[in-house]
């Protein structure tokens, strides 16, 4: 795995595969009844986490949702938004969904993810997993379970890297482009 120029290491794939141990962990005290949960991730590496924490987990029913439509700047990209698919292939209703996400910073992809939830029917909860909190939020929702969390410069990213999204597994901080 080559690191861009100024990158700050922050997780390797060991420490990677412990996070998500942790997140488990934090699951499974969390939830009400672990018998009725089911994971959905935001599609590019929100539905990475929730499959490898679902297979962790044994837990079968795992979707995965394109949040394009439900965007508060959809407006503003217009014909250049490329929609990609939603794959919810079992009943919300009832259920205790974890919505995964890699980084949450604004909430703003949480909030249109909930949206695109609730056109499914009512869960039981909607409880927020992510692997990366940052503290930049515009719209009061925090995450219930997180693995790091991380506050980077002004002119500094995080990047978070899943397999099989990516080539490897790793977080990092890195300078803007």
């Amino acid at each position: 795995m080559s690191t861009p120029p100024h990158s700050r290491p922050i997780a390797d794939p060991d420490r990677i595969d412990a996070l998500l141990d942790d997140l488990c962990s934090q699951i499974r005290k969390g939830s009400k009844d672990p018998a009725q949960i089911a994971f959905i991730g935001i599609r590019r590496r929100g539905d990475v986490l929730a499959e490898r924490l679902a297979r962790k987990m044994n837990i079968a029913d795992v979707g995965s949702i394109d949040i394009t439509l439900y965007r508060d700047d959809l407006s503003e990209t217009g014909s250049m938004a490329r929609v990609g698919k939603t794959n919810i292939g079992f009943s919300v209703e009832g259920r205790e969904i974890i919505l995964c996400d890699d980084v949450i910073m604004t909430g703003r992809s949480v909030l249109a993810a909930i949206r695109e939830i609730l056109d499914f029917g009512r869960p039981s909860r909607i409880h927020l997993c992510v692997l990366v909190e940052r503290p930049e939020r515009e719209i009061p929702l925090q995450p219930e379970f997180a693995a790091v969390r991380l506050t980077p410069g002004p002119t500094e990213k995080i990047d978070v890297r899943l397999m099989p999204q990516d080539d490897s597994d790793g977080i990092s901080i890195n300078t803007r482009a």
